[in-house]
């Protein structure tokens, strides 16, 4: 299925939520945002059926988090020469990230659970 990558390129194995899967070389200096540009300008045709969106809608997820789009491959630090796989999908906004703080806030209510025994 995938052709021999190249040492110095991270591959990237791309999913819809279709199910559908597409390759593609990059660079480990390239941002998400020139990634999903990529994808948009060479749309493969075996996804033709599937919804065209526009390319600032296209969202790359790498282990259940959105990415943003200043984010790069070696940033994330992918290894070269090996394929990483990631979903992609079309979401207008991405959730703003949480600090460990807020999260466990959001957990808990934002209350505090303690009880006082007399």
């Amino acid at each position: 299925m995938a052709s021999q990558i190249p040492p110095d390129k991270v591959n990237l194995r791309l999913i819809l939520v279709s199910g559908k899967t597409k390759e593609f070389h990059f660079n480990p200096s390239d941002s998400v945002s020139v990634i999903t540009q990529h994808i948009y300008d060479n749309w493969p045709e075996d996804w033709a059926d599937e919804q065209y969106p526009p390319t600032n809608i296209l969202r790359l997820i790498y282990q259940g988090r959105f990415l943003h789009g200043s984010v790069t491959l070696g940033g994330l630090q992918l290894p070269t020469g090996r394929t990483t796989v990631m979903h992609m999908v079309a979401r207008e906004t991405l959730p703003e990230p949480n600090s460990q703080s807020q999260m466990k806030k959001d957990k808990s209510g934002g209350q505090s659970n303690c009880c006082i025994v007399v």
